[in-house]
């Protein structure tokens, strides 16, 4: 348990660090950066894979269609998903980029009613309310629509929609996405050098470390989710989640000087009172079927009873 919540502690921290790094490459296009992003990442997870020997698990899945689809789906998902938050970072808007994460949650519960037809708890019907209060107040008020944050939070409700029914664990079901996506990333490169020049052959070797990096920096963190999500409770995790969108928020207002206005800073409150509440209903709503049956006991000594 103690390991698991290190590992998805420490998950969730390279996540809501990942705005400093990315603003290393802020001289980059942000689909050149994604494009390198997912083919050093592909890169990464072959060496994972090898050294692993796990190459068996997805030997099988390139003659199955239906999964071939499935993880383009998502592969594309993602891939919308990075651009974005690495455009939205590097444009000066990191605050709103954690907005999205934070609302993804209740984007989840959003989804899982209407896609699974699952049925929303009191508790987080409530928690939904406030968040759309405090959107409707940012848009109103505020004077500008999240598009940045709702998109974010969308495409990553639809990716671990999808993921959630996928066949492959998280690091073969993410080297399928990569590798799926990579032959087009390595076109789009090219077509970049052919017409405008590519940063990362004219550049200079900082440039090239950086973006090569982004292969381990962006695996990393999703192998110690993986790994912290086997060890501990989803209550856990779901609080534990909110790390990686606070620190983004305290980088964009405290080392970047993005502006927190009151209006926003209203809006931001409501959806912070909207996560607090899906939290405490998440809590009790986990201890409330985890409870022992008060008639257990009794059962229990009817038993012993009758085997005496």
């Amino acid at each position: 348990m103690n390991k698991g919540v290190l590992y998805a502690a420490g998950a969730y921290a390279c996540w809501g660090l990942l705005p400093v790094f990315w603003k290393l490459l802020q001289h980059l296009d942000a689909l050149e950066i994604v494009a390198h992003r997912i083919i050093w990442a592909l890169a990464f997870a072959v060496v994972l894979l090898t050294v692993g020997r796990r190459w068996s698990r997805i030997g099988g899945v390139w003659r199955n269609r239906r999964v071939l689809a499935t993880f383009l789906v998502t592969g594309v998902l993602l891939t919308a998903n990075w651009f974005v938050y690495i455009w939205g970072v590097n444009t000066n808007h990191i605050v709103e980029t954690s907005l999205g994460y934070f609302i993804n949650p209740l984007v989840n519960v959003l989804l899982g009613a209407l896609v699974l037809h699952e049925r929303l708890r009191i508790g987080q019907g409530l928690a939904m309310s406030v968040a759309l209060i405090g959107v409707l107040y940012l848009t109103f008020q505020h004077g500008t629509f999240p598009w940045i944050a709702l998109i974010l939070a969308g495409t990553f409700a639809l990716y671990g929609l999808l993921r959630k029914t996928a066949s492959l664990d998280s690091l073969e079901g993410f080297s399928l996405e990569t590798a799926l996506l990579t032959p087009p990333m390595v076109a789009f490169l090219a077509y970049r050098e052919l017409t405008t020049h590519t940063t990362f052959i004219h550049g200079d070797s900082l440039t090239w470390l950086l973006l090569i990096a982004a292969g381990p920096i962006t695996a990393i963190p999703l192998l110690l989710f993986a790994a912290g999500a086997r060890r501990v409770s989803l209550v856990t995790l779901g609080v534990l989640q909110y790390i990686a969108p606070t620190l983004q928020f305290l980088i964009g207002v405290g080392l970047y000087g993005e502006p927190l206005t009151l209006p926003r800073l209203i809006g931001f409150v409501l959806i912070w009172a909207a996560l607090a509440i899906y939290t405490f209903d998440g809590i009790v709503h986990r201890r409330t079927i985890t409870a022992p049956s008060p008639a257990a006991p009794e059962a229990a000594e009817r038993i012993e009873h009758a085997l005496n």
